[in-house]
């Protein structure tokens, strides 16, 4: 039996509501690294903050003087004319009241008053004025500062080894540090905002100190219970903003799935769509109650803090009304004071609430540095061997590769040899370590044992971008750039990007003109549907966009993973036949693919099974008939597999006899990737002798 959830009116801030459990599972707190610091002002103390306050200081005032020191030195010197105008307009307005409350004609005091009017009336324009010029240098600050940190960090990420890119770790702290591109520039305003509150609340102290020494203990005894007070109600506030960020986030997702082009289908067809409206208003509906009870909250907070302040307050200005009916302070003197309390405690209610916020803003900053630094040591070196020319004859020495947090190895003792000018076919199931060993031949991965050898030299010890320099990519989950298509193509050699005889060559090649006569702008067309003037295209035509990019890249070594997937039969044959051409000019094509009848003309054909190179020849080798490593009872791997997949497209009847009896024969497995169609225990690997081993003979 259901249990039943709580009345709504009984449900605890933490308790989930019953959408939050049905859809969600619970609160939807995030996982990103980010959301760690999301309660952070609430879980240490206001006085732990303050302790910090001198370290973020000089943080930002580095950062800044890095990012513009003109704009630092301006803003500094701005803030501190205003105090010095904040103190100085106070006096003259004593001077104005000590007029106005002297003995004598109403117009002989007034115009006593006058020279003092105008002096406050100048300090005012000055600080003004002074304000203004500190805006603006703090606007031309603030962007330059997140410039500056984010470039900090992006600089030294993209040169990040790919595996520990993929690391969970470190990602998360690449996460955390996005966040505090953006803190950055916070960190500016609320320093910035500190303080010019402070020098307001030492200008008025000052003040006070000059009409009667009394009066700063009498500031003190005010600012304490405001600053007590307006911690209290920042931290209800913040409170508040937490609990609502998690229900921003569970109806930002519904909302999202509601609007969806993805989701529409199923939301019209099953019916989905009432459902999750019905799920998003009650949520709404909660969001609102929660919303009231903290509003509810946050007056009993400040009915409190303001009935204390107002007790502490009554006490000073009955001081002060002691002072002046018994000629300690002159009355001019008491209104001017009243003046700067009221002035002093304002300013400390905005130094509280910057010093809240910078405190929030310097853990995201902090992430940014980690990150940063993280990167920093895990980059790919800048130096090594240079790679002038492209390699005659690249080798694998035995080479194993485990990936990070994996404890199986995707590549296990595999040793073969690439020549240039060769058309090199990659074939087995998935998961049998193809595109790992595509990626170690193109330096994205350094071996986790065994050596990569371009003409002799380790790849470990040559000049990574060199290396990069020589190869072009088509990955099967290759990258669609949100960008035109001319950005699309050239982005492979971004020099280039405005060279059209070049693009409209690498089109032509690929096949992707035809594509291109069907954009409305061209080579100019956004390939982002959901933007104006944008277009969706479909996977063929990325495909051939992909081809073009290789193509404009024009490298030594082609790799290709799946390069036609999702193209018509024509176009397959078509693509095949062209990435083979490129052979004939000494590019070096190594191809990655499930598409046995295209890898006819292969030089060498290497086949991998569960990270063993169990078998390696040309096409005729690899169907002669015989056994293999793989295989005692059967012909070899390649052959079987081959025949498996050419059963596709037979349209005689199917001989029970042709396969063994073990081989599945279903739909199912025809249609999915033919060689994981074979029976693990046909495909795995047996102990070979040293004379029968694949990867101890020919090398291609």
């Amino acid at each position: 039996m259901a249990s039943t959830p709580p009345a709504a009116g009984k449900r605890g801030p933490g308790t989930p509501t019953p959408p939050e459990q049905l859809l969600f599972g619970g609160r939807l707190r995030g996982s990103w690294g980010w959301t760690t610091h999301e309660l952070a002002r609430l879980n240490v103390s206001f006085l732990s903050i303050l302790r910090q306050i001198p370290r973020l200081f000089r943080h930002t005032v580095t950062l800044a003087w890095r990012a513009d020191p003109v704009a630092l030195v301006v803003v500094a010197v701005a803030q501190l004319g205003q105090a010095a105008a904040t103190a100085f307009g106070l006096l003259a307005t004593n001077r104005v009241l000590v007029s106005l409350f002297a003995a004598g004609p109403t117009a002989d005091r007034v115009r006593d008053a006058l020279p003092s009017l105008v002096w406050v009336a100048a300090a005012s324009a000055f600080a003004a004025t002074l304000r203004a010029v500190s805006f603006a240098a703090a606007g031309r600050l603030g962007p330059k500062v997140e410039r500056v940190a984010g470039l900090s960090m992006m600089k030294e990420v993209i040169r990040v080894e790919m595996e520990h890119i993929e690391r969970s770790d470190f990602h998360a702290a690449l996460d955390s540090g996005q966040h505090g591109q953006t803190a950055a520039r916070r960190l500016i305003e609320h320093t910035l905002g500190i303080v010019e509150a402070l020098m307001a609340l030492l200008a008025v102290s000052g003040v006070l100190a000059v009409l009667h020494p009394v009066l700063l203990p009498l500031l003190l005894a005010v600012v304490v219970p405001k600053a007590w007070g307006t911690v209290r109600a920042a931290r209800r506030t913040y409170e508040s903003v937490q609990i609502w960020l998690e229900h921003v986030r569970q109806q930002g997702a519904l909302r999202r799935l509601l609007i969806s082009q993805k989701a529409a289908p199923e939301l019209r067809v099953h019916g989905a769509g009432p459902f999750l409206l019905d799920q998003f208003d009650q949520m709404a509906a909660q969001a609102a109650d929660e919303q009231t009870r903290l509003a509810h909250l946050e007056a009993r907070t400040e009915l409190t803090t303001s009935a204390l302040s107002g007790l502490t307050a009554g006490a000073t200005y009955a001081v002060l009304a002691w002072l002046l009916t018994h000629d300690q302070l002159p009355l001019a003197s008491g209104a001017t004071a009243a003046l700067a309390l009221t002035s002093g405690t304002a300013g400390l209610r905005r130094m509280v609430s910057h010093i809240h916020h910078l405190y929030e803003q310097s853990l995201f900053m902090n992430d940014l540095i980690r990150a940063r630094e993280e990167a920093e040591q895990r980059a790919i070196p800048a130096t090594g061997v240079p790679v002038p020319r492209p390699p005659a004859v690249i080798e694998f020495d035995r080479v194993t590769f485990r990936y990070p947090e994996r404890d199986t190895p995707a590549l296990d003792d595999v040793s073969l040899t690439i020549r240039k000018g060769q058309v090199i076919a990659l074939v087995g199931a998935n998961g049998s370590g193809k595109t790992t060993l595509s990626k170690l031949l193109a330096g994205l991965y350094l071996p986790t044992s065994g050596a990569i050898r371009w003409d002799g030299t380790d790849l470990c010890a040559l000049r990574r971008d060199d290396v990069f320099g020589h190869v072009a990519l088509v990955l099967q989950d290759f990258q669609r750039w949100p960008f035109t298509a001319r950005a699309n193509v050239a982005i492979s050699r971004s020099a280039d990007i405005h060279d059209l005889s070049r693009l409209d060559a690498a089109a032509a090649y690929a096949g992707a003109d035809r594509v291109l006569d069907d954009l409305p702008h061209g080579w100019d067309t956004l390939c982002e549907k959901g933007y104006e003037g944008g277009v969706d295209l479909s996977g063929g035509q990325w495909q051939r966009i992909a081809l073009a990019r290789a193509y404009f890249r024009d490298a030594d070594i082609l790799i290709c993973d799946e390069p036609t997937s999702s193209m018509d039969p024509a176009a397959e044959i078509d693509a095949f036949r062209k990435i083979r051409a490129l052979a004939s000019a000494d590019q070096t094509i190594v191809l990655v693919t499930h598409r046995l009848h295209s890898v006819k003309e292969a030089d060498v054909i290497y086949v991998l099974d569960e990270g063993k190179l169990v078998e390696q020849g040309d096409f005729a080798t690899l169907m002669a008939t015989g056994t293999s490593a793989a295989s005692d009872d059967g012909p070899h791997l390649f052959r079987r597999l081959f025949e498996l997949q050419s059963l596709q497209y037979r349209t005689d009847t199917l001989d029970a006899d042709t396969l063994d009896a073990d081989t599945p024969l279903d739909a199912d497995s025809l249609e999915a990737d033919p060689l994981d169609a074979v029976p693990a225990q046909r495909r795995r690997t047996r102990d070979a002798t040293p004379d029968q081993s694949p990867a101890s003979g020919a090398t291609g």
